[in-house]
């Protein structure tokens, strides 16, 4: 008996990486610093938390003097190329109700970035010993962790654009891709958004930048209200998409539409995937990212009505879109048993 267990499950910790001087965060570097210090205050309040650094000493030295609860750190001292834990961590599914790693291949979205120390970090971690004795296994596919929803119950929310791109398994077309996600995942049910994609966005459309399972059924997402901005179509047809899927009970989701922020660009006036939906559930709370945008209250707000019994945190994430991504990019769970 396999399962892929939903974000909202009980969890041991959170995986991070640190940015460092030779990864694109060079240019503002303290401030990407700062915002993963916000994250690892807000988790450490909650979980333990795992975090791959360049140097021990030093982000040691810097966690601490934030006052962040330094029982639930653990360091490890493993190269990377970028941050974006939730594309390289590993994907835990469950056996017989025991954890086991699986360690899929990361190749940069479709080879767009360099991703072949990024791509090493699971099984560094496993070697360390970071995930205690919880098997490791090494698939053979390109699979990140931004581009699948799990509602725990055999349902994978996924979109067409990211998992049938010819730049990840072009070996594979939708049925036989299919096919191998039920075996490693054990699907029941597939569901595949053909519409939505973020302006700026890196990732060929994930689905953690664009709808995302919550308890009961819900299904939270971003609505495009705004005629004018050059998403309203996509984001239109994705909602009527929404409105059509249904549960394994064959029974309409309760959908929730997230704000829409108002555009945000770069110094170079590319438009960045500025997204509520790139929030992290966590024991207790979901920390959500906000833009200092007229919307990140609202946002807030409805994030708390899928998850009224935990503590909604804002953390503001406007540094994190300059390279692409947010919050949840950043971060992955390990669910409860894996340590």
């Amino acid at each position: 008996m396999k399962r892929l267990p939903a974000e909202w499950e009980p969890q041991d910790a959170v995986l991070i990486c640190w940015p460092h001087e030779k990864t694109n965060w060079a240019p503002y570097l303290n401030e990407a610093e700062a915002v993963l210090m916000d994250i690892a205050e807000a988790i450490t309040r909650f979980e333990k938390l795992i975090v791959v650094v360049p140097d021990k000493g030093c982000v040691h030295t810097k966690l601490a003097a934030r006052g962040v609860n330094m029982k639930n750190i653990a360091l490890y001292e493993i190269e990377s190329n970028d941050i974006w834990a939730r594309d390289f961590g590993p994907i835990t599914i469950y056996e017989n109700n025991k954890p086991v790693l699986l360690d899929f291949t990361f190749n940069g979205w479709g080879k767009k970035h360099k991703a072949g120390l990024d791509n090493q970090i699971t099984t560094k971690l496993y070697a360390a010993g970071a995930f205690g004795k919880t098997p490791l296994h090494t698939v053979d596919l390109i699979l990140e962790g931004g581009s699948i929803e799990s509602d725990g119950q055999g349902t994978l929310l996924t979109t067409a654009e990211c998992l049938l791109n010819p730049n990840r398994n072009k070996h594979l077309d939708k049925k036989q891709l299919e096919a191998r996600l039920t075996s490693e995942l054990a699907v029941r049910k597939f569901l595949w958004l053909e519409n939505g994609c973020l302006a700026g966005d890196d990732t060929d459309a994930h689905i953690d930048t664009l709808a995302r399972f919550c308890p009961d059924n819900t299904i939270i997402y971003v609505q495009c209200s705004d005629p004018a901005d050059e998403h309203f179509p996509a984001f239109q047809a994705l909602e009527n998409e929404l409105k059509n899927f249904r549960t394994l009970e064959n029974k309409p989701y309760r959908l929730l539409p997230l704000p829409w922020p108002k555009a945000k660009f770069d110094a170079d006036g590319k438009r960045l995937p500025a997204t509520y939906a790139n929030f992290l559930i966590i024991n207790g709370a979901v920390l959500v990212p906000t833009y200092n945008d007229p919307s990140d209250f609202q946002a807030l707000e409805t994030v708390g009505k899928a998850f009224p019994n935990r503590e909604i945190i804002g953390i503001d994430c406007s540094t994190l879109i300059l390279q692409h991504g947010s919050l949840h990019c950043v971060t992955m769970q390990i669910p409860k048993g894996v340590l």
